[in-house]
């Protein structure tokens, strides 16, 4: 099955999938015809939205790309610490002259309509977030004829990826831009997250399906690192995010290299959900009062993520990052594949050249 999957794309290197219009078709259709794997957000869109992306996508590369589909979320958050936040953010809400969202918008993301889509016009690779689809969803994709990925971030959340029937486990470390794709948002859990490197070394030695690397991944011989640590295939987020294809807004794609932003942290200040990101004042300021209530925050916080951005004021904005965020490069997308797949095939070379134990060379 790894070879299944690697065999829909050249190079080992897979586009993440961001969601907030990041993703666009114009950046997966670059990465998929370098000879990556291009990817699509539908998280935040609607299942027509998510379709005429799709359609978009299928008019600029012949080439395979996936799908990246949230998973419904449990109820769970107290409605009281999130009314107490929204409390919090109201002076936010009157210095960026808009209003708090509803935070009863929604907890399902349009899943089951998604779904629908994505079987009636079938996709090479639909890969899910926030949980695990059930097997019968996933034995529907493969009769389909579409490979399933699902996101873990512990050999346990691994272990149940496999039970289900995916074809793939994306080893998600704790390194990585953007949203935890933790199958149970426990608070109990935060500051546990596990570096990519021992991530993949455990989740091998658990499961036997082929595992895509994920988390801080920026150069060619990170990718090398993760392939002879056994992974089949790297993902990269933070690395595309400053490309010209990608939708990042303009003030968060200069942030990353920026040195007024100089770290990251994971915070749940945006979502409610832990997300690693650049810290700015939003971060500092409400990241230790934020409740666990994922998509309630999520809701509430998005006019005022639009506001800042449209005052241009990337205090405010959710500027999600890795950690490898100031090793980002400003190439068209298509090229920085080419960069990666050089650097990688170096790095490999370099591998070989290693001497064996006892002096002999390979």
């Amino acid at each position: 099955m790894s070879s299944a999957l690697t065999d829909l794309f050249p190079h080992p290197i897979v586009q993440a999938p961001m969601a907030g219009g990041v993703s666009v078709p114009q950046l997966a259709a670059a990465v998929s015809e370098a000879g990556g794997l291009g990817f699509l957000a539908a998280g935040y869109k609607t299942a027509d939205g998510m379709y005429q992306e799709i359609k978009q996508l299928r008019g600029l590369t012949n080439r395979p790309f996936g799908v990246n589909v949230f998973m419904p979320q449990p109820e769970h958050a107290e409605s009281g610490a999130v009314e107490v936040y929204a409390h919090q953010l109201a002076g936010e809400a009157s210095w960026y002259e808009t209003e708090l969202g509803d935070p009863d918008s929604g907890r399902d993301d349009g899943y089951d309509a998604k779904l629908a889509v994505l079987l009636d016009n079938p996709v090479p690779v639909v890969s899910f977030h926030f949980g695990v689809p059930s097997r019968e969803v996933l034995d529907t994709f493969r009769r389909a004829g579409t490979l399933t990925l699902v996101t873990a971030t512990t050999a346990e959340e691994a272990r149940a990826v496999e039970r289900a029937g995916a074809d793939a486990v994306i080893a998600q470390g704790v390194e990585a831009g953007g949203h935890q794709g933790t199958h149970r948002d426990l608070p109990e859990n935060d500051g546990s997250g596990i570096g990519l490197l021992s991530l993949i070394a455990q989740i091998r030695e658990a499961v036997r399906v082929p595992v895509v690397a994920a988390g801080g991944i920026m150069r060619g011989s990170q990718i090398a690192a993760v392939l002879a640590a056994g992974a089949s295939a790297a993902q990269l987020g933070t690395a595309f995010l400053a490309t010209p294809e990608s939708g990042a807004h303009a003030l968060h794609k200069q942030a990353l290299t920026n040195p007024l932003f100089a770290r990251t942290e994971l915070t749940r200040a945006f979502s409610g959900r832990p997300a690693r990101g650049l810290v700015n004042r939003f971060l500092r300021e409400h990241g230790p009062y934020a409740p666990a209530a994922y998509p309630e925050v999520h809701h509430l916080t998005v006019p005022l993520r639009k506001a800042a951005a449209k005052a241009g004021d990337a205090q405010g904005m959710a500027l999600w990052a890795g950690q490898g965020h100031r090793m980002a490069r400003e190439l068209p997308a298509g090229r920085l594949v080419e960069v990666l797949a050089a650097e990688l095939a170096e790095a490999r070379t370099a591998l070989s050249d290693l001497p064996r134990p006892g002096g002999d060379p390979r």
